[in-house]
């Protein structure tokens, strides 16, 4: 190699090379992800893909690097990210920001609605960028998986955005767990205020489509906000808040926090594919013909023994529905608004909200006499935001992130299940992992992959 040749022509060349190889055969960027090949001083160049709402907040915590490209296909919602980065090239049409600066950018920052999280996500990685990709994953099972592969293959540094990850508390959960601080762990319990939309406190109605069909906004691209969902006439029922009630948009209350609160169990107690999961909702199907998630719900999951981890029993609730009280809970106590209880043989974890919030041993009088054991797994040390620097950090040094696209999509796929429960509600569904497929319905079997509309493909 020409040793006068610049670091970002020789990233072009590998990323094309990889372009050309369909990501299958070779590695996209692996330039970037030896270490020493960009110094931690270096800047990555980083687009944003939905800068409008969750994305300026991720944009603002990589501002450490150049911001260099932002992508939206709504104008006016994205306007405060536009003013907060004026040198930023602004594109509608994330196809045609790679085609016109694939040579400029090194990572992405993907904060879309959930259905549109995995045809930006792969076509990023397919073009050899690092990503950064909102929590769910996806929006389907299929897709989750097709993300998780296309990682793999492409060789590129990616992190899920469920921040409580990179956590102190969510760590400390796990050693309490590996040091039997509760003993056997055959049942948890978490929950959230959420409905779905942004505000914790609305409510969402049952509803079909709306009659009315106004004119589209003149700062939306309305068939790319769409994208692979099925045609239908614009409405602000949809877009730009209250998109996570729609079946074809959004994954509702569960999809929206359960990758946050969940988290630190799935993970201490490493539960992997459950074997079956059953909703129950305030739905009525003979009553009512909705495309909207519930008002609230409950979700079962079993999962089998791990090793020497017993069977565990998983319950979700949303909607401002909670579990029973524990009983080594002190007269008065409270559940928080969001969080999760682990109930162990010889006690319970509470924690609150995505893990980050706090953690309560109970009983009490045991929590005061346990000796908290060694910090055995490694911490997140970067400074400012740790989440979304320790994915700048992984971009650089080449060692994954802490919610890399591998431990995500897991934990995503659990999460999808129950959502995909709710749409086949009261029935226990049998899930065999390794199959990739439900073993007693052909109708849950239907959800797994749903066609795509519109000509997009993954």
């Amino acid at each position: 190699m020409d040793s006068t040749l610049t670091r970002r022509a020789f990233l072009a060349s590998a990323t094309t090379t990889a372009l050309l190889a369909g990501c299958a055969t070779a590695k996209p960027n692996t330039a970037k992800v030896v270490p020493g090949k960009i110094s931690p001083n270096e800047k990555l160049n980083i687009a944003g893909i939905g800068v409008g709402g969750m994305g300026k907040a991720n944009l603002d915590a990589s501002n450490t690097e150049n911001i260099v490209a932002l992508c939206d296909v709504d104008d006016a919602y994205a306007a405060k990210t536009y003013a907060a980065y004026p040198n930023a090239k602004r594109h509608t049409d994330f196809r045609k920001m790679f085609d016109a600066m694939d040579k400029e950018i090194d990572a992405v920052i993907i904060a879309t609605p959930d259905h549109n999280h995995a045809i930006t996500a792969i076509a990023a990685m397919r073009h050899g960028k690092h990503v950064y990709c909102q929590k769910p994953l996806a929006h389907s099972l299929h897709e989750v998986r097709t993300l998780v592969e296309t990682a793999r293959e492409c060789g590129v540094q990616t992190q899920m955005g469920n921040q409580g990850h990179s956590s102190e508390e969510s760590r400390r959960l796990c050693e309490w767990i590996q040091d039997g601080a509760i003993g056997a762990v055959r049942e948890v319990h978490a929950w959230s205020d959420r409905p779905v939309g942004g505000d914790p406190w609305s409510t969402f109605p049952v509803m079909k489509r709306p009659d009315d069909t106004p004119p589209v906004p003149p700062t939306l691209n309305w068939d790319l906000w769409l994208g692979p969902a099925k045609q239908r006439p614009y409405n602000p029922a949809y877009c730009p808040l209250t998109w996570r009630g729609w079946y074809d948009f959004g994954t509702g209350a569960l999809g929206d926090m359960g990758c946050h609160i969940l988290d630190p169990s799935f993970w201490a107690l490493k539960l992997g594919h459950p074997t079956s999961v059953q909703a129950t909702t305030t739905h009525w199907e003979k009553l009512v013909e909705t495309e909207t998630f519930p008002r609230a719900s409950i979700v079962r999951y079993e999962f089998p023994a791990r090793g020497k981890m017993p069977p565990v029993n998983l319950t979700w609730y949303d909607g401002r529905l909670m579990p029973p009280v524990p009983r080594d809970f002190a007269p008065g106590q409270n559940f928080d608004s969001n969080g999760a209880l682990l109930i162990g043989d010889k006690g319970t974890i509470l924690h609150k909200s995505h893990g980050a919030g706090g953690l309560t041993l109970l009983p009490r009088s045991y929590a005061a006499e346990y000796k908290q054991p060694s910090k055995t797994l490694p911490r997140v040390t970067v400074k400012g935001n740790p989440h979304e620097q320790d994915w700048i950090r992984a971009c650089k040094d080449g060692k994954p992130a802490s919610a890399h696209f591998e431990y995500g999509g897991a934990l995503t796929e659990m999460v999808l299940l129950g959502v995909l429960a709710m749409r086949v509600k009261d029935r226990k569904l049998q899930w065999d992992g390794a199959a990739f497929k439900f073993t007693n319905s052909e109708r849950a079997n239907a959800l797994v992959n749903p066609a795509y509309e519109n000509g997009w493909t993954l």
